[in-house]
């Protein structure tokens, strides 16, 4: 069962009422490492859905292979949460 502090956050990140709204809410909420860092993780699984080697991604955005492997393995064996969004996030900025 998920914690309610956990479906609260949820809560929050969808109250947002538009971009300037939840960058607001993510500047606020993460330190500016921590937003970098989770960008950075984004970045790194577009580059894994298209295609990208993950070595190149390593030293394209100057992070650990370990991190990159870890976005692979998601992409591999996990229940394609990524790719649906990669898909919604594609679909938005051909239009």
């Amino acid at each position: 069962m998920e914690a309610d502090w956990k479906k609260e956050l949820i809560e929050l990140i969808a109250s947002a009422k538009n971009r300037s709204d939840l960058k607001e809410l993510l500047t606020a909420l993460l330190t500016p490492v921590e937003y970098e860092e989770l960008a950075k993780r984004w970045q790194i699984v577009k580059r894994l859905i298209e295609g990208l080697p993950q070595r190149e991604i390593k030293k394209e955005l100057g992070t650990s292979i370990a991190t990159v492997t870890r976005g692979s393995r998601e992409i591999q064996y996990g229940n394609g949460t990524f790719q649906k969004f990669y898909k919604r996030l594609e679909n938005r900025q051909t239009r």
